[in-house]
């Protein structure tokens, strides 16, 4: 189980990202992040594997705490935690393969990775995740030949490599056309119910989080508005959301 606990982050420009944000999350579930952009979405959940330090609170993972875990403790604590970017974050010039077997570097010596030196096992199991991702045919081009739906599944099977318990994605599918935002989504659905990895994963648009969230959480200016079911977000909800003025738009 993962639990937030009264989470404040303060930026130093003065900016108060996040305010007392507090939620669980069972083992296996499926949450959405939802609100505006700048609604601490992307804060919270570098905060939850530190990517970002939280000003105060906790972050608990499966009875460990993670805010309070030494800098020797939080490589260990971050091979359980995958993260998706929305921007991908690839090596543009090496190929998908060291891509993908860069989601191992934190299971081998530091010196190992500097000559890009992986196992056999490991690059079998590269392989094996890009042929899950429908791209085993792509292992030896280089990155910034894909596109950008190729690229975030690159992005996805890097994240296994970790052998992840918890996935965090960051608006995955922000950059992509309805039709490779489905995709993306479909894969990490399968991942959650195939292989019981709990997802966290931050959206737009809430016919994708009807169609594969099993719980919802929403932020507005830092703060959590809502926590329940995705079909409970009706008309009312989602104006609380988002304003008076927003206007819901699907993603077909």
């Amino acid at each position: 189980m993962l639990q937030v606990k009264h989470l404040y982050k303060n930026y130093p420009n003065g900016t108060q990202a996040l305010k007392d944000v507090s939620f669980e999350v069972k083992d296996g579930e499926f949450l959405a992040v939802i609100g505006l952009s700048g609604s601490g979405k992307s804060t919270l959940l570098r905060c939850i594997n530190r990517l970002i330090e939280p000003t105060s609170g906790k972050v608990i993972w499966n009875g460990i705490d993670v805010t309070g875990a030494p800098t020797s403790e939080l490589r260990n604590i971050r091979r359980q935690i995958g993260m998706i970017f929305q921007q991908f974050n690839l090596v543009r010039r090496s190929s998908v393969l060291i891509n993908v077997l860069s989601g191992r570097l934190g299971y081998i010596n530091p010196w190992q990775s500097l000559g890009n030196y992986f196992s056999p096992a490991d690059k079998k199991r590269a392989l094996a995740n890009l042929e899950q991702m429908g791209l085993s045919e792509k292992a030896y081009v280089r990155a910034d030949s894909l596109s950008g739906g190729q690229q975030q599944r690159v992005g996805i099977a890097r994240a296994l490599m970790q052998e992840p318990k918890l996935m965090l994605a960051d608006e995955p599918v922000a950059s992509l056309d309805p039709v490779l935002a489905h995709s993306i989504l479909r894969y990490l659905e399968q991942l959650n119910k195939e292989r019981g990895i709990t997802v966290l994963c931050s959206l737009h648009f809430l016919d994708l989080v009807h169609r594969y969230a099993t719980k919802a959480i929403a932020l507005k200016d830092g703060e959590v508005v809502f926590q329940g079911l995705p079909k409970q977000i009706d008309d009312e909800q989602f104006k609380a959301i988002y304003g008076q003025e927003a206007e819901r738009v699907s993603i077909v």
